[in-house]
């Protein structure tokens, strides 16, 4: 981690000329843009590219980026970092950034989400002394002051993402337990329980819990997705046997039991028990999934659930829905491709720069006009 005051110093020249930043990606073209963290020889950053992987902007972080909140309203865009105290990161064109950190005994899991109004953050964390996950709410009007927290009802909440009534929170609780004393150390992986929780933004409130079958309770439910119709993707980790190779891909719609999606069986084995993101296109109607473990991006059918086949790609794991349709691609030996569409494999190259190790998540935004 960098000193407060080179951190400062940094921020200080990235905010000083926000106006050329804002000006540069006024003038871009496409009407979407995309966040990535990344690492840049032993710096990390936020960036801002552009559907061809170019990077319009830029603003260092103390740490390693994982994902990002936007809100529409304010045309704001929040970093946030997974390691232990680590600060998260405001940002918008021709305004100064924001750095603001979770509140006492908390630390940030990587993901958020805004209210719908923009007039709250969300942020996933965990309660070092209880174990327990934990929502952080935080004022955006306010410098991201922290009003407070609720309780996740389960361990290690990972993505988090506001539901289509725009009152529920979808939590990913991965059931996975750490603590700041152990490092990464996962702590339970013998008793962890991993859930889907649908919450109340306004009062925290438990609307449904999901649960997978007992014989599935080391599949850590991690990251999530909407498809068109309204219903939960979700992507998992196996944290069991290497030898085991159970479904990692499932979908859920309130009021009904998850269903899990495990594709042909040398598909299931190159994910290697991992997947690290999912997206869905822009009509909502093609899921995919990435395993930079396995090299590859997995193709889903959002009304069926069957598998639409992959591409390969080494160390990927970003994927974000192109405005053409198909998705944009980034991995962490620096390359950005494009797949216009997942039936037509291979990918189109973009761009590629071994200095650069980009995270494992795109955010698509509107363009910042």
């Amino acid at each position: 981690m960098i000193d407060r005051r080179t951190f400062l110093a940094l921020l200080g020249a990235a905010a000083a000329s926000p106006t050329i930043a804002a000006s540069r990606l006024l003038a871009a073209e496409p009407e979407w843009l995309y966040l990535a963290a990344r690492k840049v020889g032993s710096a990390f950053e936020a960036a801002v590219i552009d559907p061809a992987g170019r990077a319009l902007l830029s603003l260092p972080l103390e740490t390693r980026g994982h994902s990002f909140a936007y809100d529409r309203a304010r045309r704001e865009a929040v970093a946030f970092v997974r390691e232990l105290g680590g600060r998260a990161l405001a940002f918008a064109p021709g305004r100064e950034p924001v750095l603001f950190a979770p509140g006492e005994g908390r630390h940030f899991y990587g993901h958020g989400a805004f209210s719908a109004d923009g007039n709250v953050l969300l942020a996933t964390e965990n309660d070092y002394e209880t174990g327990d996950g934990v929502i952080g709410l935080y004022d955006p009007g306010a410098g991201f002051r922290r009003l407070g927290e609720f309780g996740t009802r389960g361990v290690g909440p990972h993505e988090a993402i506001l539901m289509p009534d725009r009152k529920t929170l979808c939590v990913a609780n991965g059931g996975i337990a750490t603590h700041p004393d152990y490092g990464e150390v996962k702590l339970n992986l013998a008793e962890m329980s991993p859930s889907l929780a649908y919450l109340d933004i306004a009062t925290g409130d438990l609307l449904e819990e999901v649960r997978l079958p007992a014989d599935l309770h080391q599949l850590s439910i991690r990251h999530l997705a909407l498809s068109a119709d309204g219903a939960v993707w979700f992507g998992c980790q196996y944290e069991g046997p290497l030898t085991d190779d159970p479904p990692l891909v499932g979908r859920h719609v309130r009021g009904r039991d998850p269903e899990l999606f495990a594709g042909p069986p040398e598909l299931r084995r190159e994910f290697q028990n991992y997947v690290g993101s999912v997206a869905v296109d822009g009509a909502g109607a093609i899921v995919a999934t990435s395993s930079p473990r396995g090299g590859l991006v997995a193709f889903w059918d959002a009304a069926t659930g069957r598998s639409l086949g992959a591409d390969l790609m080494p160390s990927v794991c970003g994927v974000g829905a192109l405005e053409e349709g198909g998705f944009l691609l980034t991995s962490a030996d620096g390359e950005s491709a494009s797949l216009a569409s997942p039936l037509a494999p291979p990918h189109a190259t973009l761009a590629r720069d071994r200095d650069i190790a980009w995270d494992n998540h795109l955010t698509p935004i509107p363009n910042w006009r």
